[in-house]
């Protein structure tokens, strides 16, 4: 079975963990999601069964959305609500205050991910580096906040919202806005409310070509050859400009890179999308 959902991943399940669950709910023994969420996140998850599992990486999944809360006064290593160590009272800040924190993000940030994240050093994940008391070194990175804006202020809990570029960590966000402010706090809730134009419809069924992030070419030679995987010509595309492309059959869609004039294969024979077979 070939099928492109969203699902609403729970609280405190790992994301990787919740695919037994879709595996057995959906009778499927091959699944695979795209955006990792972490335990304690909620929300947006694209999951995949079948050939499906092989577009995650041509998806359109940008800009993503969170709404998140943050408790200040409590401390955490892992800057979330799963690592809480201590825990202090602060003053109440002025709404303009915590305003123009969140405002003077928006744009272009570079930053360090958080010490507790899937980030890999020589093959481990960091998170596991630092669970076995190990020191972690991560290599900055760079997102850009589209929007950030504030939802509410119930002090000690900031509730605020931003739109952000793919692979951003709100956690660090969260950290960033909190040095503004001068005060330690961490993520108490986070929930992706959509990836690009992902979001969570009670899990229907989609249609990957309409979430593609690549452009339709047009195939004008017989279609058995794309059907079969036979090498192809330049000559019989519509469109002969470098790059990567969607091209589909009456039954089967592939996707294809044109690279000085040469057809490649990336993907052959994928499935079209049904929707009374979902």
């Amino acid at each position: 079975m070939n099928r492109l959902f969203v699902v609403n991943k729970p609280i405190f399940k790992s994301s990787n963990g919740y695919m037994g669950y879709i595996k057995r709910k959906y009778g499927t023994k091959k699944v695979g999601f795209s955006g990792t969420l972490d335990p304690f996140a909620t929300g947006c998850l694209i999951v995949a069964t079948g050939q499906y599992t092989k577009l995650f990486q041509y998806l359109e999944k940008t800009p993503k959305s969170y709404k998140a809360t943050l408790w200040l006064g409590a401390n955490s290593p892992s800057l979330d609500i799963e690592n809480v160590d201590s825990i202090q009272e602060t003053k109440p800040f002025e709404q303009e205050q915590i305003e123009a924190a969140l405002a003077s993000l928006k744009g272009e940030l570079t930053y360090y991910p958080p010490k507790y994240s899937a980030k890999k050093i020589g093959g481990k994940r960091a998170y596991e580096l630092m669970r076995e008391g190990k020191e972690v070194t991560l290599k900055s990175i760079s997102s850009t906040i589209h929007d950030i804006k504030l939802i509410s202020y119930n002090h000690p809990f900031i509730h605020f919202e931003a739109t952000v570029s793919e692979g951003t960590y709100i956690r660090s966000l969260g950290a960033m806005i909190t040095d503004k402010l001068g005060v330690d706090a961490t993520l108490s809730s986070l929930h992706r409310v959509h990836e690009g134009k992902f979001r969570f419809e009670n899990e229907k069924a989609l249609d990957p070509l309409e979430h593609l992030a690549i452009s339709e070419n047009l195939y004008l030679g017989d279609h058995t050859y794309l059907e079969l995987g036979k090498k192809l010509y330049i000559d019989y595309f519509q469109t002969k400009e470098d790059g990567i492309y969607w091209v589909r059959t009456d039954n089967f869609f592939s996707i294809i890179e044109i690279d000085a004039g040469e057809i490649k294969y990336k993907l052959n024979r994928i499935s079209l999308f049904k929707e009374d077979a979902c």
